[in-house]
């Protein structure tokens, strides 16, 4: 039995050490900092309740076979004003921090140092360039990549050509809808380069699985030079 409890208490550990978040852009680590303290949160929550069940679990056992019924009382005002506030506190304490992180996740910078046009379809996406007319355009079988300057900041218009899309890349953090006739716009100002896999996280038919897309983040030199290459082919 003890051998069963350590190997259940490390492979949640090792989930919880595996769930944490990776901010590869300046909003993400906004959002790791609100995720790191509603997962504090809720662990000393969590180690509060069961404590409580454990120790009542313990202390309030029945001893004497001939107790059936412990003592009942039908009021304890303090205990009842605790466990009404207590918890009002710790919401109003989450709220206090998730809102001004939303706010500036939410925010977009004007004027940004780059736009892409982001395009939703079966199944695929497109991406598009406007100030240096380049597309991007990418299919089931050959998923298109997005490349970004790191340190810069891109603003994203997103949109869909059909049904509703959602564009998802893990590392980022973020995700939103892409919806038919509405165009979303927000802002990546990526931290590091590399190459980040993204997919299409709203099921929306048969080849769902296979929407999928790459965020290659480079440096301003290297994306100044991809332009080039790639402005003759738009």
């Amino acid at each position: 039995m003890p051998v069963r409890f350590v190997a259940l208490a490390a492979a949640v550990a090792l989930t919880g050490c595996a769930a944490i978040p990776h901010d590869a852009t300046q909003q993400a680590g906004v959002m790791q900092g609100v995720w790191a303290i509603f997962i504090t949160a809720a662990a000393v929550v969590y180690a509060l309740v069961a404590g409580l069940i454990v120790w009542a679990a313990i202390a309030y056992r029945r001893r004497d076979p001939a107790t059936v019924q412990g003592a009942g009382f039908s009021q304890n005002v303090p205990l009842e004003l605790a466990w009404t506030v207590i918890p009002l506190i710790v919401v109003g304490g989450l709220f206090a921090v998730t809102y001004p992180a939303e706010r500036h996740v939410e925010s977009v910078v004007t004027p940004p140092a780059e736009t892409v046009q982001v395009t939703g379809f079966r199944w695929s996406w497109r991406f598009t360039y406007p100030r240096a007319h380049v597309t991007v355009e990418g299919t089931s079988d050959k998923p298109p990549e997005l490349v970004l300057p790191v340190g810069r900041t891109t603003e994203i218009r997103l949109a869909s050509s059909d049904v509703i899309h959602a564009f998802w890349v893990p590392a980022f953090l973020f995700k939103r809808d892409a919806i038919p006739g509405i165009v979303n716009v927000y802002d990546y100002t990526p931290l590091r380069e590399g190459v980040y896999p993204g997919r299409c996280a709203e099921y929306c038919g048969t080849y769902h699985a296979h929407m999928s897309f790459t965020v290659r983040v480079v440096s301003p030199e290297e994306f100044a030079r991809w332009l080039r290459d790639h402005g003759t082919a738009a």
